[in-house]
């Protein structure tokens, strides 16, 4: 199997649990680039979160960030915009908050909360590398959301909620859970799935000589695009179980093992 580029999930793929890029992916990813196969990211994180991994990658690639509700450049110059529905963003919202799920909402470059006492604000604060704005009511941003995020311990909840959310919703939106405690809703066209055919196309290369690799719900859209699927060891079996094949957790090197292993030296 011929192999041109890989995209890559980041948060649980790309880094470690501590969130750090190791020496040995970016080794990885640079040995990509000296021989010719094309590298870039995609993630549920703001496109602004991502810029971190762009000089230490090399990325020279377009990159998509709100699991494909934004299409920049590395330096952020805007390719191309799916933004929510108000009215859905609106029932999206009402029906989170009616669970006693706590709601942030990204739109523009803001990320909006009411609670700051969340558990997971700090942990994202870290993360993306920048604030939240606090406010009183989030209702004016939905009006132009990138991503509408119900935030909550109970994972059985979340899951319950993901499901009820598909159904409420259909096709207005993508709902799906980027981490157990996440669950993000995006516009249609912003799903992993349809993000990597996107990507490739940016990038001018054939969806069927494109590796993709993920580890979370949102990413098994993507493993049935690329040519070669790769899910990590640190993800779910029913996620690792729609992937071609499977790689190291992302605390023992599976990003660069699985580089090394199944492009490298295929």
């Amino acid at each position: 199997m011929k192999i041109s580029a890989l995209i890559s999930d980041v948060d649980g793929t790309l880094v470690t649990p501590a969130k750090i890029l190791t020496e040995r992916s970016q080794q990885a990813v640079a040995e990509l680039h000296r021989r010719g196969i094309g590298f870039t990211i995609i993630s549920a994180r703001p496109p602004r979160a991502m810029t971190m991994f762009v000089e230490p990658l090399s990325i020279a690639m377009p990159i998509a960030g709100f699991n494909g509700g934004a299409f920049t450049g590395p330096d952020l110059t805007p390719i191309e915009n799916h933004l929510l529905a108000p009215e859905t963003a609106q029932r999206a919202h009402d029906l989170l908050r009616s669970k006693g799920i706590d709601v942030w909402v990204f739109s523009g470059l803001d990320w909006l909360l009411i609670d700051a006492d969340n558990a997971h604000v700090v942990p994202e604060i870290r993360v993306v590398r920048f604030k939240p704005t606090l406010v009183r009511n989030l209702e004016p941003a939905l009006a132009s959301a990138f991503k509408v995020v119900g935030v909550s311990e109970d994972h059985d909840l979340l899951a319950r909620c993901e499901r009820e959310l598909q159904a409420a919703l259909g096709e207005q939106a993508s709902v799906s859970r980027s981490q157990p405690f996440y669950l993000d809703v995006t516009h249609p066209l912003a799903n992993k799935g349809t993000a990597v055919a996107r990507l490739a196309a940016l990038m001018g290369v054939p969806l069927a000589e494109v590796a993709v690799i993920g580890d979370n719900h949102n990413d098994v859209g993507m493993f049935a695009q690329g040519g070669l699927s790769i899910a990590m060891g640190n993800a779910v079996p029913d996620v690792q179980a729609h992937a071609a094949v499977v790689t190291e957790s992302n605390d023992r090197e599976g990003f660069a093992e699985a580089i090394r292993k199944y492009i490298l030296d295929a």
